[in-house]
């Protein structure tokens, strides 16, 4: 009788396509429990993206087709067409836009002059903060006078700084090895806000750039003024180097400063968050990765966040392009407004709550696209755990940094909704070098290093969709 020999051949020796390799399942024998594995899914999400992947050349096309993006200008909305374009060559379907109501800004001419004693006027390069109120275009002129303390600030009588120009020189501490810890501990000082510094009398403020580079390039930030401020004075940046000779200046000699400022605030517009989706074949329950779709005014706003925003596309492109069958429906949200406001989160956080909809994890990328290290997960002790036990899949990828515990890009209105939320943490010894300054540019960016963060977005997005 003759006898019939079936051959199984393994699966991931027949070229299947991701979706029809299921990985291995926990199983039970005798009272020992077989891990799941992995391996080969992390591996064919590496291979597809740095073999084929398009989030470098897409960088190029946002920065260098689009360029600037700023709130409520032509530039975002050029910025949006090309996003829906990009969505769709990935093979999405589902994209929609959500209307969010932006702040209508507009810099204009500016310009700083400063001199010492009987000298000349020189120039001084500057950056008004975005929303600053401006001097109606007229020349605002004042004695400087420098504060690095808040001791200091106290310690001045009523009338002190009435009518003077004040100049805070507080740099970064470079003795904090997390730039992003030593650039929000800065950021927070009540030192930097216009509305602590009108309350003194004061007529402007001049803050020393939060940045780490030694050069003389101006960073830009956000102003918030308070409801019961009587006075919105204007508030402005200047560099490194700048600020250095200022102190140098003020050290000897009285110093008076010109300011002049066109910029000015119309009230708002709308512009719209970019939503993309590939919906669930098991439930409904949303898995969201976003990144912010404008930058500044005068920016390319290559690392910030370019860099996130061609990352959570890539995402998106390799899943689909795996063929990857998701349990979950997997979201993508481009926000609208992050630098001079944050409605674009605030309205998509509402979003969800009145639609009630399920979320069981959140992935934010605004930190560039620098070599990825980890992800701060800022979740419940037993989600922690859940996710630690994945560590040894993602150190091959250079992923190892499952500590921090802080999430506070887009994604953080989220929290208040108690979803789970991660942030990609990456490199940040040089981001703060071009933050928020024409100095941050497509040529700044690693090609390598930027599809190695979408490696890494990619498989953790994976991991929640088979495992929570």
């Amino acid at each position: 009788m003759k006898k019939i020999f079936i051959i199984i051949l393994p699966l991931f020796l027949s070229g299947f396509l991701f979706s029809q390799k299921k990985p291995q399942k926990k199983i039970v024998k005798k009272g020992i429990v077989t891990k799941l594995n992995y391996t080969d899914e992390f591996k064919k999400i590496s291979d597809e993206i740095m073999a084929n992947g398009t989030a470098y050349e897409n960088l190029g096309e946002l920065t260098k087709g689009v360029g600037s993006r700023f709130s409520a200008t032509p530039g975002y909305i050029k910025a949006v067409e090309w996003a829906e374009k990009k969505l769709k060559e990935a093979g999405i379907e589902m994209i929609w836009r959500q209307e969010v109501k932006v702040p209508v800004w507009i810099r204009g001419k500016e310009s700083l002059q400063i001199k010492s004693g009987n000298g000349d006027w020189k120039n001084i390069q500057m950056l008004s903060f975005g929303n600053s109120e401006g001097t109606g275009g007229k020349d605002l002129v004042g004695e400087i006078v420098q504060i690095n303390t808040t001791s200091e600030l106290n310690a001045l009588s009523i009338g002190q700084l009435k009518d003077k120009i004040v100049f805070v020189n507080l740099p970064i501490d470079p003795k904090i090895i997390n730039t992003s810890n030593s650039y929000l501990i800065t950021a927070k000082s009540k030192l930097i806000s216009a509305s602590v510094i009108s309350k003194t009398g004061a007529k402007a403020l001049i803050i020393r750039s939060l940045t780490t580079a030694s050069n003389d390039t101006p960073h830009a930030k956000m102003v918030y003024y308070e409801p019961d401020d009587k006075v919105k004075i204007p508030a402005l940046s200047i560099g490194v180097k700048s600020a250095d000779e200022l102190e140098k200046l003020l050290k000897k000699q009285k110093v008076t400063a010109k300011l002049n400022m066109s910029a000015e605030s119309k009230g708002d517009t709308t512009n719209p968050n970019i939503i993309a989706e590939i919906q669930g074949k098991k439930d409904s329950k949303v898995i969201v990765l976003g990144a912010q779709l404008d930058s500044w005014d005068f920016a390319e706003g290559a690392h910030d966040d370019g860099t996130g925003v061609v990352q959570c596309i890539e995402v998106l492109r390799t899943l689909k392009a795996l063929g990857f069958e998701n349990n979950h429906t997997i979201r993508v949200v481009l926000y609208a407004n992050s630098e001079n406001g944050g409605q674009g989160r605030e309205m998509y956080a509402a979003y969800v709550k009145k639609r009630d909809e399920k979320h069981i994890f959140a992935l934010g990328t605004d930190a560039g696209g620098y070599s990825p290290r980890g992800f701060a997960l800022d979740m419940s002790p037993q989600r922690r755990r859940l996710i630690f036990d994945w560590k040894s899949y993602f150190l091959p990828y250079g992923i190892y940094d499952f500590d921090q515990m802080d999430a506070i890009q887009d994604i953080s209105p989220l929290k208040k909704l108690d979803i789970p939320l991660a942030e990609m943490v990456v490199d940040t010894q040089r981001y703060f070098d071009y933050h928020h300054s024409v100095e941050d540019t497509y040529d700044k960016v690693n090609k390598r290093e930027l599809l190695l963060g979408a490696v890494a977005m990619t498989q953790m997005i994976f991991m929640i969709d088979k495992n929570w």
